[in-house]
């Protein structure tokens, strides 16, 4: 994604590339020709093309990006000598596309081909003048020197990853997806291609909808077979379409889409709404189809929607875009709403409008080949008219970058999800495009945690929390107020506060039946003023007296402008108030779930969110090579021998204590008197290590002799069951024995995982789940959140384990997993967490050809 919005296909160079760099050159101005190469050169020889386009991918690489097939920007590097650590970059850039970041994201990608290869420094030669080029060097993010010489800049920089430049990126990639999404929701011109004369069609039902929201643009409708529609022109294709198009909405046959998608292209639209089914969801020939629409839309550079979509709208008063198949918008707010299922569309919309929630913006995303709720969140983290986000999910294609955005936009607006159980445990919904994971459902849910948002178990649940979200500030705390007109309603509140883990500090207070609207206003002002309160429930049934108007009324009065939160039940009302902004629910039940929802969001959103982990004394490379000699001799992959463990985890600081295999008494003697006393000696199959049994396992040997003793009882124990590997190794200090592990998962990336060993994760499932990258507030919390965690703090006098120390080998094997796609699963079992810091006693790590990761920390739209 280019920094206007616009997409790009970057991809390596290829001898067939020959005439479109002969085309690309051409095109480029006599100045650009002599800043790229200090040289006047109307025309690139047959020898340079051929030296660009035929590269070998190790020593010399190149890459090239394309616009609807035409190159508009190159870019490479060449190692200075074979095998060199350092390699001269250069880049082109095609004039009509200078600004645009088409250098910074080239810069990206080659910096990360190159750290792949063993390239550590990049180099380049620069003339003063070409400040645009040096800009992209400077702004980078990388710790550029500049030396004048000779009338050139030279210019060298190391291109291993730093906080700032990953910063950049992502920066760079919000402002580039939000502007992306701003094209699409706000269209100066929208073509509708499908309107047909039939009433009750689609394209007909599109027609209408646009027009009748007030859509302040122009609408033009497309139809081959029509010439007029209610007094308007129809245009019989999309060239005849006078000007620009900024939108095209698509409502044909499946099979007629891709074409249009790509003549569409080629008018110059930049984006589309495709209603139409009949794709993914509709078996093998629908699938072909739905890849044909991806691979159309990317080739040419257009962002879609759908298809399968229910459409999108935007209330801004400056748009007023109905592009929905919904007859009823509601009223224009601050609540943004995303939702992939078509079918639920016009419920969602239907709901939001019963309840009196204002909308800014809504999209369906159908069945999500492009455009994706990653999209529409990086829109409404600065999008002002949007002040809280719901969210629909049915499956979630890229759950890491999902992660580090929804954390991003969670920091300043409320996002509240439901997720589906469909795509993440069971088959994906018909239509979605997403990898199968192998993860258990609370993995599942400890990502959404780590995000930062608030998840629902439905939309009634979601709009329970939007309307308190959107209309209420944030409760400072868990303290509340239940102020009533029943003892039994207030009884019933007081429960459900306290189900939910929130504190009654005043109430409940029970008002007489016979109240009257001044002595609801001055009980409930009392609770509000009560400085030992955060927010307020406020729970009435009919009052004898007053009417059910005047009550709501009160309510209204006495909590505007007091900085608390308040959430009401009426009973058999529901949604905001009309014309007002009190949150009403027909039980106190439903009030107070929706209140602890936003106070635990608030508790979350107020807290410091760490930083990021990085331990010191890693060794990259290190790592890097022994994985790829292993994979080099086996290709499919393997488990590590206790070697090749011990080496890859010593290269991220991470000791491994050794152990000697031994086969015999004489053995275990003499590894007990080289491994220093006391040892232990014990089974290491896996068949055993987790039994209960302790006859094939023996502790605080002290001498040589017992150490061949112990060996020899461990092996009639283990014998019977047809086991002999047998291990000595020196006795760890007492502690808490605790399990680390990590896995590539193939929807989530690396998922580290943390339990205390032995019931409370073999049979509990006690276990706590963390995806990279992780702060250290990530892993702090990781540790506490597993329910035997006080065992760790010092339980009934027992010495406290060494918490930073088991908070720093945490941080180590989540960089390792993060950095390193290619190991499958690492456990480290036992790791016994003492006093004095901690001692990993064993580890079994295996190594698998790297998966293809979703968002692999360069700038990639998902495919």
């Amino acid at each position: 994604m280019l920094s206007d919005g616009s997409v790009a296909h970057v991809r390596p160079i290829v001898p067939d590339d020959a005439e479109g760099l002969h085309q690309f050159h051409s095109r480029q101005s006599a100045e650009s020709i002599y800043l790229r190469f200090f040289a006047p050169i109307p025309r690139l020889s047959d020898n340079d093309v051929r030296r660009f386009t035929h590269v070998d991918y190790d020593d010399r690489v190149a890459l090239v990006m394309t616009v609807r097939e035409d190159i508009v920007g190159i870019g490479r590097y060449d190692r200075l000598s074979a095998g060199s650590t350092t390699a001269e970059v250069a880049f082109n850039v095609a004039d009509a596309y200078q600004g645009r970041g088409v250098g910074s994201v080239l810069l990206e990608h080659l910096a990360a081909i190159g750290r792949e290869g063993g390239v550590r420094r990049f180099v380049a030669d620069v003339l003063p003048q070409n400040r645009k080029m040096i800009g992209v060097f400077a702004d980078a993010g990388f710790e550029v020197t500049h030396e004048f010489d000779d009338g050139v800049i030279a210019v060298s920089f190391a291109i291993e990853p730093t906080e700032r430049a990953a910063a950049v990126r992502l920066s760079r990639e919000h402002r580039a997806e939000a502007v992306s999404m701003r094209r699409v929701l706000t269209p100066e011109t929208v073509a509708i291609i499908g309107v047909s004369r039939e009433p009750g069609s689609i394209g007909r039902a599109l027609w209408r909808h646009v027009r009748e929201h007030g859509y302040t643009g122009a609408v033009y409708a497309v139809n081959p077979r029509a010439e007029e529609i209610d007094g308007e022109p129809v245009y019989g294709s999309i060239e005849e379409v006078p000007g620009p198009i900024d939108l095209a909405i698509i409502a044909v046959r499946a099979d007629m889409v891709s074409d249009l998608v790509r003549r569409c292209a080629q008018a110059g639209v930049p984006s589309a709404v495709v209603v139409s089914a009949g794709f993914a969801e509709d078996g093998p020939e629908g699938r072909e189809r739905q890849e044909e629409l991806l691979l159309t839309a990317r080739a040419y550079g257009m962002r879609v929607l759908g298809p399968n979509s229910f459409g999108l709208i935007n209330n801004d008063p400056g748009v007023r875009l109905n592009a929905s198949l919904s007859p009823r918008v509601p009223p224009p707010g601050s609540l943004g709403l995303f939702a992939q299922s078509g079918a639920l569309g016009i419920a969602v919309l239907a709901s939001a409008e019963r309840r009196g929630l204002g909308l800014s913006t809504f999209a369906s995303a159908g069945n999500r080949v492009d455009i994706s709720g990653n999209d529409l969140m990086q829109y409404w983290i600065d999008d002002e008219a949007t002040h809280a986000v719901g969210l629909y999910l049915e499956s979630m294609g890229n759950p890491r970058k999902f992660t580090r955005i929804a954390r991003q936009l969670s920091s300043v607006k409320p996002v509240i999800v439901v997720k589906s159980a469909a795509g993440v445990q069971g088959e994906p919904p018909p239509g979605h495009r997403v990898r199968m994971t192998r993860e258990r459902p609370e993995a599942f849910a400890e990502m959404l945690r780590q995000s930062g948002v608030i998840r629902v178990e439905n939309t009634h649940q979601l709009f329970d929390v939007a309307q308190l979200v959107v209309h209420q500030p944030l409760p400072r705390g868990l303290r509340v107020a239940v102020v009533t007109n029943s003892d039994a309603l207030g009884a019933l509140t007081a429960d459900a506060c306290h189900s939910w883990d929130l504190q009654v500090a005043h109430g409940p207070v029970a008002l007489p039946s016979t109240a009257s609207a001044a002595e609801f206003s001055e009980a409930l002002a009392a609770a509000l003023a009560d400085e030992e309160v955060d927010s307020l429930v406020a729970c009435f049934i009919p009052p004898v007296i007053t009417g059910d108007s005047q009550v709501v009324t009160a309510v209204e009065e006495a909590v505007r402008g007091q900085g608390k939160p308040c959430v009401a039940t009426f009973l058999g009302m529901r949604g905001v108030s009309p014309g007002g902004d009190l949150p009403t629910y027909p039980m106190p039940e439903d009030a107070v779930r929706a209140l602890a929802a936003a106070t635990r969001y608030a508790e979350w959103r107020g807290r410091e969110q760490g930083e990021r982990v990085r331990p010191s004394n890693v060794n990259r490379r290190q790592a890097h090579n022994i994985i790829e000699t292993v994979l080099a001799r086996e290709p499919e992959g393997r488990g590590l021998t206790q070697e090749e463990a011990t080496e890859l985890l010593a290269a991220y600081g991470i000791v491994l204590w050794p152990s000697r295999q031994v086969a015999s008494r004489e053995e275990a003697e003499a590894a007990a008197t080289e491994l220093g006393l006391p040892v232990i000696v014990k089974a290491t199959s896996q068949e055993v290590r987790h039994q209960p049994n302790r006859s094939w396992v023996r502790t605080d040997v002290r001498s040589a002799t017992g150490a061949g003793t112990a060996y020899e009882r461990v092996r009639a124990a283990i014998e019977p069951l047809g086991l002999e590997e047998v291990a000595v190794q020196s006795m760890a200090p007492d502690g808490v024995t605790v399990v680390i592990g990590s896995s590539e998962d193939p929807l989530f990336g690396p998922v580290v995982s943390f339990g205390i060993a032995g019931i409370s994760t073999d049979l509990l499932g006690d276990v706590a789940h963390r995806f990279p990258p992780l702060t250290d507030l990530d892993v702090a919390e990781m540790v506490a959140d597993v329910r035997a965690a006080p065992i760790l703090s010092g339980y009934r006098g027992s010495p406290a384990a060494d918490l930073d120390g088991l908070y720093d080998l945490l941080a180590r094997v989540s960089v390792l997993a993060d950095e390193h796609p290619e190991i499958a699963a690492l456990r480290l079992n036992p790791v016994m967490a003492h006093e004095h810091g901690v001692a990993v006693l064993g580890a079994r790590v295996h190594v698998a050809p790297g998966p293809q990761r979703a968002d692999r920390g360069r700038r990639a739209l998902s495919t």
